[in-house]
């Protein structure tokens, strides 16, 4: 399975910008998603995860009510929906497969992992 994300850019507070992540070697079907971020000198952190088949949707607090996660298994696809951006969402965003979800924690399976996208946002 190869994970490629796109959709990053520089946005200013309060903008929107919608990631996206293209799955091919393998249906994502059978497999949860999560999204994960890494800001500058901070861990990476985990923001979202999407279940399988029900497609149950968690986020971490700091994104609730601001970021959706999709799935569309025809497409292969992963999404993530960020409204109302803030400063502190800058980071480098990247999409995983996720053996399954534990409220948004998704615990990857292999080193199932997209290279990253950039997201900055700057005043």
């Amino acid at each position: 399975l190869q994970l490629v994300e796109s959709g990053g850019g520089l946005v200013q507070p309060g903008g929107s910008l919608r990631l996206s992540c293209a799955a091919s070697g393998d249906t994502l079907d059978y497999f949860a998603m999560g999204w994960f971020r890494q800001a500058p000198g901070k861990e990476r952190e985990a923001v979202s995860c999407i279940s399988s088949h029900i497609g149950t949707t968690n986020y971490t607090d700091s994104v609730k009510g601001r970021f959706t996660i999709s799935k569309d298994n025809a497409k292969n696809m992963v999404y993530l929906q960020m409204n109302t951006l803030k400063p502190e969402d800058t980071a480098i965003y990247y999409c995983a497969a996720c053996l399954a979800c534990s409220g948004y924690m998704c615990h990857v399976v292999g080193n199932y992992w997209g290279q990253g996208t950039q997201v900055t946002v700057f005043s």
